[in-house]
């Protein structure tokens, strides 16, 4: 597939992926701190390496993905 269509797609899923990582990276400090206070710091610092790792994650999967459906 190619055209301005498939660019248009890539570029939403994108933003999507961004925006949707932004917001969760925007209320990471403040679920942290509630983990941490509320349960264990192991389960925050867990959560955060989670969350940072996911971000990777998904953009790895999407490049995988589309270098198998060309």
């Amino acid at each position: 597939m190619s055209g301005s269509g498939t660019t248009r797609s890539t570029a939403l899923a994108a933003l999507a992926i961004v925006l949707g990582f932004g917001l969760l990276f925007f209320i990471l400090p403040t679920v942290t701190l509630w983990l941490a206070n509320h349960y264990s710091v192991w389960v925050a610092a867990i959560f955060d390496a989670i969350a940072v790792l996911g971000f990777f994650l998904i953009f790895w999967l999407r490049a995988r993905y589309q270098r198998r459906n060309r």
